[in-house]
């Protein structure tokens, strides 16, 4: 995007980047430093930005807000869950952070509710951060050290985005909900349709869509691999925060008159209708209709996709006085104690558990696979963002996403439905009415931190040291994969293996296990020595999970060479000393085996000057030209062995 001199009319997008821009100029595809004023953490990633902040010393957090949230990991079936839960809540009472214990709730929706602030910027350690967008924010998924860099006052760097303006008109019509709209837009986009883009809502069909129906459409934008989606604070912001006693935090913030978009799209939200993403990809949307009377095993409704109040009050309003079919489990995944205590207060619990409905803890549960697997060859309705192969916890899973309106409807009968086939009145809820506001359980920086002893439970292991990237490097490739490989592929969440997540070398056993169950003992006889991996188009799509960037490199996968990447994995790979290089010829793929082995020399140097890398088969003879998209910054970290050694040495200076 062209700078905009400050007599230009702005998008939104423009004004939250212009308005905390640290380092960089406004032109799409340079790499720009932004300030950030909130941070947000889960325990899944949260653990390793702890044990980060504690390698760098520092002493207190220099943000506005740092929360962090237990959502992930809620099973206890041995001590390592409970233990990092201590070990968390240590960690922020020693560094400033506020804390939501177990049971309080998903990050993102809590956070909306307690914390999201129209103008500010928000980055989170967990790639549907981008959900606060729905408030007028700037907020962005990204690898924990990166978020543990901001925690300490440091600039986060990007490479500026394009902005795509997507124009709403009309009104939803009835059992056509929020959900549909994005999944709209990847019917569109598909996964990787966002990728280098800010995706900014505006026109007369916002008017029509609450905050939280803006919370279900932002986050699940991370899904098309884009950088950030973002909505105008209007009056449903303002509303939103009126509701939850947060009145004073509401600052106007919309578009310029005038104000431009470098890509356009445009949605009648009147002529949308039931849509579903078939099994295995979020891109993957058809509309209902046209897989209708397919027999379901489980409808799910719940997880930060879609969390709102309305997303369990019209699934209950549909099944009162009904019964669930009898071949469904009908799963209620509560998304903060919030909607669970206004949901009770306001009857549509008893309405909901009166149908048959199986009740579970406000957290994430199913939809990162703790828990809720479904059976095998059964397909599962889901309201959660992903649906990966095995990300349920079941092997060849057959996970649908769709509307919370589509998997009622399907519970009812038993098999996938079109949900204006009810013989039911569609329901309207109500959400502008004051209701019940719950925040006592989150608890609030100590007032003495220095006072504080980190707890750490036997399961938690300090973090590997790396060494710089070597000069000259010939590596085997040990693993050849293709395109849109998964974050969830490359290291698997789940409850059998995030428990691990403190435990570099332990988690790192489980790395690409689903793609190659031989590839951790294959890595293990080069750890030392180094190796490579080659993949495809969209390479590290899905969770912003630094694991997959570290267990990894713990491996000694020295570099990777990919047709391309998604962009919060290729910055964890830089982030720990990883080389991200792309085909120069994506044709030059098809030539390289698994097994080959991979010359390049003059790395440091070449990098350093910019030059031309190349790499050789010693197999074929043949040779590669290669590039990337590092700025000297990121190559000045690579070259150190990753961010956190640079950091320590800037420290140490």
């Amino acid at each position: 995007m062209a700078e905009q001199s400050k007599h230009q009319p702005r998008n939104v997008t423009q004004k939250l980047i212009a308005s905390h821009l640290a380092d960089g100029r406004m032109k799409a595809g340079e790499e720009i430093g932004l300030t950030i004023d909130q941070t947000l953490t889960q325990d899944a990633t949260g653990t390793l930005v702890m044990l980060e902040l504690e390698a760098m010393g520092l002493d207190h957090a220099r943000t506005e807000v740092s929360a962090q949230y237990v959502d992930h990991n809620l099973l206890q079936t041995d001590h390592r869950n409970p233990d990092d839960h201590l070990f968390l809540r240590s960690a922020c009472e020693k560094f400033g952070l506020w804390f939501s214990p177990p049971g309080s709730g998903v990050s993102h929706p809590v956070h909306m509710e307690r914390f999201g602030k129209p103008g500010k910027t928000l980055l989170g350690s967990d790639s549907h951060t981008c959900a606060a967008g729905s408030l007028g924010m700037l907020a962005i998924g990204a690898g924990g050290l990166a978020v543990a860099m901001a925690i300490c006052g440091q600039p986060f760097y990007l490479n500026m985005p394009k902005v795509m303006g997507v124009k709403l008109t009309g009104k939803l019509p009835d059992w056509v909900s929020a959900k549909d709209v994005v999944l709209e837009m990847l019917r569109r986009h598909d996964v990787k349709g966002g990728a280098g883009r800010i995706i900014e809502y505006y026109g007369p069909g916002l008017k029509h869509l609450s905050a939280m129906d803006r919370h279900v459409i932002a986050n699940m934008g991370q899904e098309m691999g884009h950088t950030t989606t973002v909505f105008p604070a209007d009056d449903a912001v303002r509303d939103f925060l009126k509701q939850q006693q947060r009145a004073d935090d509401f600052d106007r913030l919309e578009a310029d008159q005038g104000a431009t978009y470098d890509e356009h799209d445009e949605i009648d939200l009147g002529k949308l209708e039931p849509l579903i993403a078939l099994p295995s990809s979020p891109g993957k949307v058809v509309p209902v209709r046209e897989v209708a009377g397919e027999p379901i095993y489980q409808a799910y409704i719940g997880s930060s996709a879609n969390p709102g109040l309305r997303d369990f009050a019209v699934p209950a309003m549909v099944v009162k006085g009904h019964q669930v079919h009898e071949r469904v489990s009908f799963d209620i995944n509560p998304t903060s104690r919030q909607i669970l205590e206004n949901l009770a207060k306001l009857g549509h619990l008893s309405d909901l558990l009166s149908a048959g409905a199986r009740l579970h803890q406000t957290g994430c549960n199913g939809c990162i696979g703790m828990g809720q697997a479904p059976a095998t060859d059964q397909i599962s309705l889901r309201t959660v963002p992903r649906n990966f192969a095995g990300r349920s916890g079941t092997e060849e899973d057959k996970v649908c996403l769709c509307s919370p309106e589509t998997a009622t409807a399907s519970a009812l009968t038993g098999e996938i439905t079109d949900p204006r086939d009810l013989d039911i009145d569609y329901p309207t809820f109500d959400d502008s009415r004051s209701f019940y506001v719950e925040d006592r359980n989150i608890r609030p920086p100590a007032q003495h931190p220095e006072l504080t002893v980190v707890e750490k439970g036997p399961n938690i292991s300090t973090l590997p040291q790396f060494d710089g990237l070597p000069d000259e490097l010939t590596a085997p490739v040990l693993l050849k994969v293709g395109d849109d490989i998964s974050t969830d592929e490359i290291l698997p969440a789940g409850s059998r293996i995030l428990p691990f997540r403190s435990n570099i070398p332990a988690i790192s056993e489980f790395t690409y296990t689903r793609v190659d169950a031989s590839y951790p003992e294959r890595a293990k006889k080069y750890q030392e020595h180094g190796s490579m991996i080659v993949g495809g188009e969209n390479y590290g799509q899905g969770s912003s999970r630094e694991h997959a960037a570290l267990a990894p490199r713990y491996l000694g996968v020295r570099v990777v060479v990919a047709k391309s990447y998604s962009r919060i994995h290729w910055q964890n790979l830089c982030n720990f000393g990883i080389l991200p290089l792309r085909f120069t010829r994506p044709e030059d793929y098809d030539d390289i085996e698994q097994g080959d082995e991979l010359a390049l020399d003059a790395l440091a140097e070449t990098l350093a000057q910019g030059g031309q890398l190349a790499a050789k088969n010693t197999r074929s003879g043949q040779r590669y030209e290669l590039t990337h998209d590092l700025s000297d910054r990121q190559i000045r970290m690579i070259l150190k062995g990753g961010l956190l050694n640079l950091m320590r040495e800037s420290l140490a200076a």
